[in-house]
């Protein structure tokens, strides 16, 4: 990615969305359709939803944006989840990894959006 340089998040997602489009292929092979598209759905939208909360009306629209981010990764987690305690599905701990990492940027980047707009309200 380079359009928006220096961006972690922004690089997370992408990238990671990347990887899902990758696994989901790979599951697709094995002819497991239903969890692919679920898992395609999710993993790829908390990265759209990042880069559509770069260009917001408002703080709280930028949160709102990172909210729904982070509860997409929560369920793209809760399907690598599955993914990972099926028998015949091919192994995912990376993007389980990848997942946790985005989990903590996208809290800390809304936690501390919360603490900025508080202060500027007062």
């Amino acid at each position: 990615m380079d359009y928006k340089k220096d961006n972690l998040i922004l690089d997370l997602t992408f990238n990671f969305s990347l990887e899902i489009v990758k696994y989901t292929e790979q599951l697709e092979g094995l002819k497991k359709y239903n969890l692919s598209n679920q898992l395609f759905r999710s993993g790829t939208s908390k990265g759209a939803n990042v880069h559509e909360s770069q260009n917001v009306e408002s703080k709280a629209d930028f949160i709102h944006k990172l909210k729904i981010s982070a509860k997409e990764a929560e369920e793209t987690k809760y399907w690598l989840k599955i993914c990972q305690n099926s028998s015949n599905y091919t192994d995912c701990k990376h993007l389980l990894l990848q997942i946790e990492s985005i989990n903590k940027v996208l809290g800390k980047i809304i936690s501390s959006s919360k603490t900025n707009s508080q202060t500027y309200a007062q």
